[in-house]
Parts: structure tokens; sequence; C-alpha cells
């Protein structure tokens, strides 16, 4: 490849498929560019496994056939490109693939700063061939997610060791970003940011993440988070109910907000000492909005059933609104 006969030869499959040659953009017709492709995520396989993968659907003969075809094409548009062993296709191993030097950056446990650590970052839209649907590549993009999503929350982790936690924050939001429901990248975020001062910022990215949890899950946070949440929480203040101070057990970190849309949701924070539920209970109130705080009856069994016999957050609550 570097011998100024062929070129130097790279291949990005990240974000989108390119292949140059000295710096220059090598037109490749879609088929040879599949071929290219699986020989750069599987690396050296035979023939008989490459027509298997790239035509599934047709007879062996003639995948074997449409493979020889791609092969020719290939060697003859790009020379220098296929190293041919028999049975066995490959790259040439002087091509330079973005994929392969991604997969070596987050193998390597000990990359966790400088060069490495901003290169890390740069991964956040890193997609693999998007707008491809076979299943080798969907299989290899859910690979490459998983391993991205572990080197950024240990990243984060890493950086707020080091006392960086400007970048440990930049870090646990680009994990978030591929998993939003990981809670070790929720956790790294909020210690970051209470860190650096922000308590009300890594409050409300714990109030996102319980929510969404809540919801799509069902499950509350693991009391380890819910307890880091307690120790930055500042004591529940009284709220202005009605003419009169009524100490309500607000939680502090989801309540006073517009909550329109019914009793369907139980939210549970405060390692279980108050939930929020929505309603719009400020009717006949122009320009209000309404409220509605659960808090925990430190009298009351928390595993007794609420009222109407469901069980969960709610079970054994005391209820009260405010206008907001």
């Amino acid at each position: 490849m570097g011998n100024g006969v062929c070129g130097h030869l790279e291949l990005n499959l990240l974000r989108y498929w390119q292949l140059r040659r000295d710096g220059e953009i090598v037109r490749v017709a879609a088929r040879q560019q599949r071929l290219i492709a699986v020989l750069a995520v599987h690396g050296p396989s035979l023939r008989i496994y490459l027509a298997g993968l790239l035509w599934p659907n047709c007879p062996e003969p003639r995948a074997l056939e449409s493979l020889r075809v791609s092969t020719h094409l290939v060697t003859r548009q790009v020379p220098g490109l296929l190293a041919k062993n028999g049975p066995m296709l490959a790259l040439d191993p002087a091509v330079q693939v973005d994929l392969h030097r991604v997969r070596a950056l987050l193998q390597d446990g000990s990359a966790g700063f400088g060069q490495a650590a901003r290169a890390l970052l740069d991964l956040r839209g890193a997609e693999l061939l998007p707008g491809w649907y076979e299943d080798w590549v969907v299989f290899e993009e859910g690979r490459l997610r998983q391993s991205r999503l572990w080197a950024l929350t240990t990243l984060s982790r890493s950086l707020l060791t080091a006392g960086d936690c400007e970048g440990a924050a930049e870090a646990a939001v680009a994990a978030l970003d591929i998993e939003p429901l990981y809670e070790s990248a929720v956790r790294a975020l909020v210690i970051a940011e209470i860190r650096m001062g922000n308590s009300a910022s890594g409050l409300l990215a714990y109030e996102k993440y319980a929510v969404t949890l809540w919801q799509e899950m069902g499950v509350a946070p693991s009391e380890e988070l819910v307890k880091l949440i307690d120790e930055v929480q500042g004591p529940v203040h009284p709220q202005v109910h009605s003419g009169r101070k009524t100490p309500v057990d607000y939680s502090a970190v989801l309540v006073p907000q517009p909550l329109p849309h019914g009793l369907d949701h139980l939210l549970p924070v405060g390692g279980g000492e108050a939930a929020v539920a929505s309603g719009a209970f400020a009717e006949g109130h122009p320009g209000t909005e309404g409220g509605l705080a659960v808090g925990l009856d430190p009298r009351a069994d928390d595993k007794r059933p609420a009222a109407g016999g469901s069980g969960g957050p709610g079970g054994g609550a005391v209820v009260d609104h405010a206008v907001t």
C-alpha cells in the first residue's frame, strides 16, 4: 500500500462508507462496497462464508459466482486492496480502517486521558454503516454501541477520579446519548455536576432518569443513586396553600411543575419518602396549574396498597395539592 504503486488506502465505515486512495475518494459500486465492508468488519474469511453472508437468499453456486465477480471488479478498480490466499479472502493489512482504530481504543482500558479521551468523546455519533440493514451490520453495530457505552462511562469515572469534572460530565452525557437508562452514567453525571457546584443540574439529570425509568420500566432508581440524591437535596420547605403554610412533603427534585395528565404515574424519589403524580387540580383558577404531592405517611406501612387497592410507590400515602 505504501510502495507508491497502489497508493495509501483508507476506509471509513463509521458514520458513512468511504474509500480514499492518497486522499482522493474512490467510487465503488454498492455490491463491491459490501464485500469490502464485510472483510473490514470480520477480517480474513473463507470465500464460501462470505458468499453465504452477502447473498443469503441465493443458491450456493450462484452466491459463489457473485462473489467471484465482485472480487474481480474490486481487484481491477482498486489494485492492492484485497489479499487473496486460496479459499481465504481479506483486506491488505496495510489498509487503514477507522473501525479497527476505534476497536483498539475501546479495548484499551487505560485510554482515559489526553488524546485518547478526546477520541472517545468524538465517538458519540460513530454509528457503523448507517442505513445498512443487513443482519451482520446490525449485529456489529449493537456490539459497537455497547463497547462505546462501557468505554465512555469508564472514561467519565476516570476523569472524576482525576478531578476533571467538566470532562467527566461530557463523557457521561455522551454515554447517555447511547443509552439514557444506563445508571452508571447517570451517577457519574450527577456527581460531576455536584462537584462543579451545579447541584440543580445534577438533580435535574436524576429527575429525567427517574421519570423515564419509571414510565418505561416500572422500576425505581437504585438505593445507591437515591442515597446520593438524598445527600444533595436541601430540607423540604413549607409551601403556601390556601393562605396558610402547610408542610406538604414535596420532592425537592420533581415539584412544583405542571402535571397535566391525570394519576397515571407515581414517581418514587427520595428513598421512597416522596412521590409525584400528575393532575390538573386547579380547574376554575385562570392562569394556574396544579401539582399533586404524594408523601408516604411516616406512620404507615409503605408496603400497604394505596387507595384503590393497587400497590406501588404510592402505597400508604397522604395526599395534598398546591396551586402554582
